[in-house]
């Protein structure tokens, strides 16, 4: 179900760059805004992993430097017939982890120093197998297919922008099918990429979900995981944790998870407590 309302948002997305771009800047302008964010959103899908590393100070690890985590690693990485990512450690003290890279063969999985701290051995099996989910399911693919459509509508739009305060929109028509055309640019103008922002969190929520209830299953039981999240849900409104907008949205929790309502809405992960409530009616079979 997860995975169908993602592709429906991924849908949707396509329906907005195809519908809003040509409303806002033309068939050209669509496309050259399609090009520039596949471009841009390349970039980043190649060299995420060393982005994301290098943001949060995270160094390479060895079996000898950090044997559980290794073990865990090894374990379930043959469970689920995954070749084995690398491994670091980010010295921060906010619990937390995040897998990156672009396949599962290009993967890495940095977990921090608090988290190795706080978790047993159990709640870090937890935590290591929704990573794992991550991988499995090419989610970074996933979420960089949904940055570059995102970032298409956002380059229209800001296109569009300039060329309102240039050309302005119907040209010298005075006819009423200039004017509302003029009137549905100027609305898709304000609409689309806000429209774009949140189809692209749901995306991400929609991906969290997945490697939650991936993870339990991978595992065999939900409740080394339940754990985990209830730690890092205490441990992340004390801890704050000094990484880039961008390394946060991979992370199992969000760092300064905001409590306010609309902040939630323009949030990357869920509410830790809808995920735990849904961990917690989880049915598995072995």
């Amino acid at each position: 179900m997860k995975t169908i309302k993602t592709l429906f948002l991924l849908t949707a997305l396509t329906l907005l760059l195809v519908l809003g771009g040509k409303a806002i800047a033309g068939e050209r302008g669509m496309t050259i805004g399609l090009i520039l964010a596949v471009v841009m959103n390349g970039v980043s899908y190649f060299f995420s992993d060393k982005i994301a590393l290098r943001s949060s100070g995270a160094q390479p690890v060895t079996r000898e430097q950090a044997p559980r985590l290794y073990a865990v690693m090894e374990r379930l990485a043959a469970k689920a017939n995954l070749p084995m990512p690398r491994l670091y450690v980010s010295p921060q003290p906010a619990p937390n982890a995040f897998a990156t890279g672009r396949n599962p063969h290009h993967a890495a999985v940095c977990v921090t120093a608090g988290l190795m701290q706080i978790m047993n051995d159990d709640e870090l099996e937890g935590v290591i197998a929704h990573e794992l989910s991550h991988v499995r399911n090419y989610d970074i693919l996933t979420s960089s297919i949904a940055a570059t459509l995102a970032g298409a509508i956002t380059w229209i739009a800001e296109m569009g922008r300039w060329g309102l305060i240039f050309g302005g929109y119907g040209g010298n028509s005075r006819d009423s099918e200039g004017e509302g055309n003029a009137i549905t640019a100027i609305l898709m103008l304000i609409l689309a990429p806000l429209a774009a922002l949140l189809l692209q969190l749901g995306i991400s929520r929609q991906r969290e979900y997945q490697a939650d209830a991936s993870g339990a299953r991978m595992v065999g039981q939900p409740y080394g995981l339940i754990s985990a999240l209830e730690k890092l849900e205490a441990y992340n409104k004390k801890i704050p944790m000094q990484i880039s907008s961008s390394t946060s949205a991979l992370c199992i929790v969000a760092p300064l998870q905001a409590r306010q309502m609309f902040a939630n809405l323009f949030s990357t992960h869920p509410p830790l407590d809808d995920r735990i409530a849904i961990l917690k009616n989880m049915q598995i079979t072995r």
